[in-house]
């Protein structure tokens, strides 16, 4: 609500909000993150509750989805082992692009505690990761912060454009 009257007739007509379409789809992007949960151990309980009504992740856009094909944040929470490994890349590559990936617990950051032979010391050796959620098991406030953060870096990005293709003749 206006305080204050502007008389538009004194001032060359209607206001104008000067932008350019790349800042309108990275504010869509970054208002609308469907996220692909990928619970692996503990931290999984931390993510299932930051989805409840307490944290309210709706407010913020973010909505989990089941499928791969329908998110574009995939969350990966716990243990990583090597038999999951060719499976989360394969989920990985089924996202649409624009994609980001949050590795949320220690165990999904470095192995964890569990440096054996079937862990993988941590998730970015598989898939890049965006954003890092350091903690055992991080609570749901420092997964809302590093949602957060996410839109921030969303809406700095330049959109990538898709290339034509060439022409063969």
């Amino acid at each position: 609500m206006a305080l204050h009257k502007v008389d538009y007739s004194k001032q060359n007509g209607l206001p104008i909000v000067l932008t350019t379409v790349d800042k309108l789809i990275q504010w869509g992007r970054s208002n609308s993150l469907w996220a692909v949960s990928y619970g692996l151990a503990c931290c999984a309980i931390e993510m299932m509750a930051a989805g409840g009504g307490r944290f309210d992740f709706d407010r913020f856009g973010v909505i989990f989805r089941a499928s791969a094909k329908q998110s574009e944040v995939m969350i990966i929470a716990g243990t990583l082992t090597k038999k999951h490994a060719e499976f989360t890349r394969r989920l990985y590559d089924a996202m649409p692009e624009p994609k980001w990936v949050i590795s949320m617990g220690s165990c999904a950051n470095t192995g964890g505690m569990f440096n054996t032979y079937s862990t993988v010391q941590g998730c970015d050796r598989i898939i890049p990761v965006d954003i890092y959620l350091p903690g055992c098991a991080p609570r749901p406030e420092t997964l809302q912060y590093a949602l957060m953060i996410l839109q921030k870096k969303i809406r700095r990005q330049t959109p990538r454009r898709k290339q034509p293709p060439k022409r063969l003749v």
